[in-house]
């Protein structure tokens, strides 16, 4: 699966994308087309190579990073006119002047690169024949000109229409018949290195996504994880990204969450308000980040590979396929069901489910739900409103209201009873007292059922 696939997740990806400090759109399409990692190896080798540029980064001398970044803003996507050099297409000015400036900028960047050791950490192609070829007097310009060098009858003639205007049209034909037999000969001289060209164009990309991210690591506050080996993903001191730069933007701290799981499910109860959601958008994103070779937003992260992601959440109405609320977030879990039949390693994280039916079948769907994929290849984290019995999982809590504050750290409990403090949090919101005292007293009286 492509990032450009999931860009779109409410768990928060497209911030993260925006976030990213790239300096030419083609890296930009190159890293959205780039498929999720689903091996160890790719793994190790992504963020070694991240971790390579984050030491470059905070090691040298930022005027040297500068002048690398600035050179990137050239880099142009020239996807069409390297596929027209390797199928023997005859190029024309723009397109030889494309190429041209690539081999330029290639050769550039190498050389920044190299005087900080940096050049084996992302190889860029060798292209100086492919400058040899387009740059004939040795200007190291990035413009493109069918130069007089290129055909000595081609300088016969440009002076001869200097000397005879009045033969001006005779000689335009002439020339422009030569100019086409001079391109037609660049092309095929610069047809053996189409493949180099193309590398290089991807290097260039590599190189500016993996600056993005580093940089992205120091102004986040974000961390290189680990692979785990056990099937357990940990963090310590997780945090959402978008939701913690919102909260300080009005002054406000964003308090982080340590979490376990692996394949026992794990049940998340806990008020509303409670923080539930934002953790699964949170772990979501982690994973996605992940496999995508991003820094993770959390002091410690140890994660374990998955082959397929779900994200269930929230109002999922469909009014393109004609589906009610439930009757969508009931495909979706089937959806991980029958993919859980498939031998795969896969991570669901699941928003309260079957809150938009009634509550007893409610519950029934969501025990029944934990039933299914225990024993599965299936992580699950799910959150619930229910008061269920959660047989096999392991059971987290919101901690929940201390000393008229929210305290949204997850603890372990041994039953999946939701805590009662729907009212304490309307009050703390300033809701009327009179609407809130009524509840109270109903409830006391038990004339709520």
């Amino acid at each position: 699966m492509q990032l450009k696939n999931v860009i779109d997740s409410p768990c928060g990806m497209r911030f993260m994308l925006d976030e990213l400090e790239l300096q030419s759109g083609y890296a930009r399409r190159w890293l959205l087309d780039s498929p999720m990692m689903t091996t160890g190896e790719e793994i190790a080798a992504s963020y070694d190579e991240l971790h390579r540029f984050h030491d470059f980064i905070s090691e040298v001398d930022r005027t040297h990073i500068d002048t690398i970044l600035f050179k990137l803003q050239g880099l142009k996507d020239i996807r069409t006119t390297i596929r027209n050099l390797a199928q023997h297409a005859v190029l024309d000015d723009i397109e030889l002047f494309e190429v041209k400036h690539l081999a330029l900028l290639a050769t550039d960047v190498d050389r920044l690169l190299q005087a900080h050791g940096m050049d084996k950490v992302v190889e860029i192609p060798a292209l100086d024949e492919v400058i040899s070829i387009l740059d004939p007097d040795g200007m190291k310009i990035a413009t493109f000109y069918i130069y007089d060098s290129y055909c000595a009858q081609l300088k016969d003639l440009r002076s001869q229409m200097r000397q005879y205007p009045e033969q001006q049209d005779d000689l335009l034909l002439q020339a422009g018949e030569l100019e086409e037999g001079v391109r037609r000969d660049l092309s095929e001289r610069l047809h053996p290195f189409a493949t180099a060209i193309e590398q290089a164009q991807i290097a260039l990309a590599r190189i500016d996504v993996n600056l993005a991210k580093a940089m992205q690591i120091r102004q986040l506050q974000l961390t290189f994880p680990e692979l785990s080996q056990d099937g357990t993903s940990r963090y310590q001191d997780m945090f959402h990204p978008q939701v913690k730069t919102a909260l300080m933007q009005r002054k406000r701290d964003f308090q982080p969450v340590d979490i376990t799981y692996g394949l026992q499910p794990t049940l998340i109860t806990g008020a509303n308000m409670g923080g539930k959601t934002v953790v699964l958008k949170t772990l979501t994103l982690c994973q996605y980040l992940f496999q995508y070779g991003f820094g993770i937003p959390a002091a410690m992260a140890r994660i374990a590979l998955k082959d397929e992601i779900y994200f269930c959440i929230g109002d999922e109405q469909s009014v393109e396929k004609g589906l009610s609320s439930f009757a969508a977030e009931m495909k979706n879990i089937d959806a991980v069901i029958k993919a859980s039949r498939m031998n795969k390693k896969l991570l669901a994280l699941i928003d309260e489910p079957a809150r938009t039916t009634n509550p007893t079948e409610g519950a029934a769907l969501v025990t029944a739900l934990l039933k299914v994929l225990n024993g599965t290849h299936v992580s699950l984290v799910m959150t619930t409103h229910y008061d269920i019995e959660p047989g096999e999982a392991r059971c987290l809590r919101v901690k929940g209201f201390e000393n008229g504050e929210m305290d949204y750290r997850l603890v372990e409990v041994q039953d999946g009873e939701v805590p009662h403090e729907a009212l304490n949090i309307a009050q703390s919101l300033g809701i009327d007292p009179v609407w809130i005292d009524t509840a109270r007293n109903l409830l006391v009286t038990g004339q709520t059922t």
